[in-house]
């Protein structure tokens, strides 16, 4: 087994040593060598014109922004910063094999003011100016000794390309990537934007929705009633009576569905008790026996406590609607700067963050609030929702 091992191993030689013929040795003027001086040569060119672009686009835009032009004019030469290293990174990866990402595009904003702002502050844009100033002695260096190597000291070429190269690799990773960190926040914080949008969007129709076929439909026929009971007074008044009664109980009905659309804006218990009346009332109104027990010695933030009820509230609806439990329990404390929710049932399980029961579109809420939403439910039960939120206290005011 050694000797099979042996000669598995290492068949080129064995093959090179049959033919007579020695292995080729790996050359250090390669296609790599070739790619790195022909980057350091063109380092003079490019350098040169981001140093004269960065100067002319910086000194011109600070130098007259005590006009209207000027701040419009550094924003304008800051974006085209943005193209020039665009250009460097295309180069960089083309010859120099740097796997450095395109930043993220600078965020859409209404009117002229939010453009200019959005520009000024661009630090993508701030950083490739830098990389242009601080440059051109470097490319004037590294075409020197590129172009006397090749002439004069051709033996130390290739140690000389690397060496140069290295830096090189640096400088763009440095000042010319992408903030790993702020990039990916800036696409959550975009994404989580269109979220909430998006979720007021739907809260607002649903609200408009209930409101036309709702309390606004029974007030128009309240309305109608009771002028027909105008009408009868005089002519009939037991009759007149009869619709004034009528439309007393419409009042009740009308009164009612106002409370209940407004307890699903923003229910008072919450605002005037906090997390520990108001999810006790929600859960009385759920199907099962619902035990609930909230460990908080203060209040969040008060947005965050309306998402915590909403989504306890949800999620009990979820309970009574699809689980077919005999009991479950919500859960609230906190643990150091989050809000901690944890809804469990013991019905059947298999539940799904895809499976249409509403958990997919309240993850994506809680996650524009930096929240996270876990689900357990393995096929037979029990099935554990636990939400975690940021606690963002009330401060000194708070009740």
């Amino acid at each position: 087994m050694s000797a099979d091992h042996d000669s598995a191993a290492a068949p080129s030689t064995g093959s090179a040593a049959a033919s007579g013929t020695p292995a080729r040795p790996r050359t250090a003027y390669g296609k790599e060598t070739w790619k790195a001086v022909a980057f350091l040569l063109s380092n003079l060119v490019t350098t040169l014109v981001g140093f004269v672009y960065a100067v002319v686009s910086v000194l011109l835009g600070v130098g007259l922004s005590v006009t209207v032009v000027g701040l419009p004019l550094l924003a304008l030469g800051l974006g085209g910063a943005r193209l020039l290293g665009r250009s460097e990174r295309a180069r960089a990866r083309g010859l120099l094999g740097v796997a450095v990402r395109e930043p993220s595009p600078l965020p859409r904003h209404d009117g002229f003011l939010g453009w200019l702002w959005s520009a000024l502050k661009d630090p993508v844009a701030w950083r490739t100016q830098l990389y242009g100033l601080i440059r051109l002695p470097w490319g004037i260096l590294t075409f020197t000794v590129t172009l006397v190597s090749l002439l004069v000291l051709w033996p130390l070429l290739p140690f000389a390309s690397r060496l140069l190269a290295s830096a090189d690799r640096g400088m763009v990773r440095g000042l010319l990537s992408p903030s790993d960190e702020l990039e990916r926040r800036i696409a959550e914080l975009e994404t989580d934007r269109g979220v909430v949008v998006d979720t007021a969007a739907a809260d607002l129709r649903r609200i408009e929705r209930d409101l036309h076929d709702g309390a606004q439909a029974r007030l128009v026929a309240l309305a109608m009633g009771l002028g027909l009971a105008k009408e009868k007074l005089l002519d009939d008044p037991e009759a007149a009576a009869a619709m004034v009664d009528e439309a007393h109980g419409e009042v009740k009905l009308a009164l009612q569905e106002l409370r209940d659309l407004a307890r699903g804006i923003h229910p008072a218990v919450l605002t005037d008790r906090g997390l520990g009346a108001a999810l006790s009332s929600v859960s009385a109104r759920c199907t099962v026996p619902v035990r609930v027990d909230v460990d908080l010695a203060e209040r969040p933030a008060e947005a965050i406590e309306g998402i915590a009820y909403f989504t306890v509230s949800e999620l009990l609806q979820n309970v009574s609607k699809h689980s077919r439990a005999r009991s479950a329990s919500v859960e609230v404390w906190r643990a150091g700067d989050r809000l901690m929710l944890q809804v469990r049932d013991d019905g059947t399980g298999g539940a799904r963050l895809d499976g249409g029961t509403g958990l997919a579109g309240l993850g994506e809420r809680l996650g524009a609030v930096d929240g996270v939403l876990v689900l357990d439910s393995p096929a037979g039960g029990p099935t554990t929702v636990t939400a975690e939120l940021p606690w963002r206290g009330r401060g000194a005011g708070a009740r």
